[in-house]
């Protein structure tokens, strides 16, 4: 049996797409752990049916580990596309997520063609409100010490700013913080975050799940925002520059935040199974 996928980017964040309506992929975990690795992609992003009005569909997503996540907003963002180009929603939709209903708009798409296998689109999504604010405490990890603020914004992070983030060892500061007690049995994302204008962050960002440094995290970008906003270091909308280099904008206030940016259909493929 073939199963059919679609790589995609969002924002240098890389995914095998699937429509899984039909349970083609019975044994996800697995499937993720080793197609993830496989295609040297973040994750996999499952399109499934929904019982859930007004929802067009179910996003399923597992990290390149193998472990289930709630949510992901680059994620979310690439399946959206997807749905719209394979006729399996509108420009303007909604989905289900394990992080609630998420809603989402292909914001050129009077020019998108379903069908299309390449090329860039800008979409933007609502996303789960954030919750669980605790600013401003004391970290000690691998004999330093951090000034955090920690915040789910549809998976747990913790955001720390710094003055020299080129030289910041994300894997290694990353990792430690990731496993941290603090942040048991969970776990947390971690965000290096520098201030570089009143509406500019740079985000560098070790993703859990991943379990390295990645090109760019959308819940982590929000995160970051979010936290930023809330200590008046920046106002929305917020221009947020990714390691991989590409631009991601935040709108946020005070309640329900937006994630916007780019993402690209790379290419379409089989897996013979």
């Amino acid at each position: 049996m073939n199963i059919n996928f679609t790589k995609m980017s969002g924002s240098g964040n890389d995914f095998i797409v699937i429509d899984n309506r039909k349970k083609i992929v019975k044994t996800a975990s697995a499937f993720a752990e080793k197609y993830c690795n496989i295609e040297g992609v973040d994750g996999l992003l499952l399109v499934e049916k929904t019982r859930l009005k007004p929802a067009d569909f179910r996003m399923v997503y597992y990290n390149s580990d193998g472990s289930r996540a709630s949510f992901c907003g680059n994620g979310a963002r690439c399946i959206s596309l997807f749905a719209y180009l394979n006729k399996i929603a509108p420009s303007k939709m909604s989905f289900e997520s394990d992080a609630g209903i998420i809603s989402a708009e292909i914001k050129n798409g009077t020019k998108c063609h379903p069908g299309l296998v390449s090329g860039s689109h800008i979409v933007k999504i609502k996303m789960p409100l954030p919750k669980n604010f605790k600013l401003d405490f004391d970290l000690t990890a691998v004999g330093q010490n951090f000034n955090a603020s920690f915040i789910n914004t549809g998976v747990p992070h913790t955001v720390i700013f710094v003055e020299d983030i080129k030289k910041i060892k994300v894997e290694h500061l990353g990792k430690a913080i990731r496993w941290h007690k603090e942040f048991q049995p969970e776990g947390t994302n971690v965000n290096f975050v520098k201030v570089l204008a009143k509406n500019k962050l740079q985000v560098r960002t070790y993703e859990r799940g991943v379990e390295a440094e990645t090109l760019a995290c959308g819940t982590g970008v929000v995160a970051s925002s979010v936290i930023s906003i809330m200590k008046k270091y920046v106002s929305s909308p917020v221009s947020v520059l990714t390691q991989g280099g590409e631009t991601l904008k935040v709108y946020y206030d005070g309640k329900t935040a937006f994630l916007e940016g780019k993402v690209t259909v790379v290419f379409e493929g089989k897996i013979e199974k």
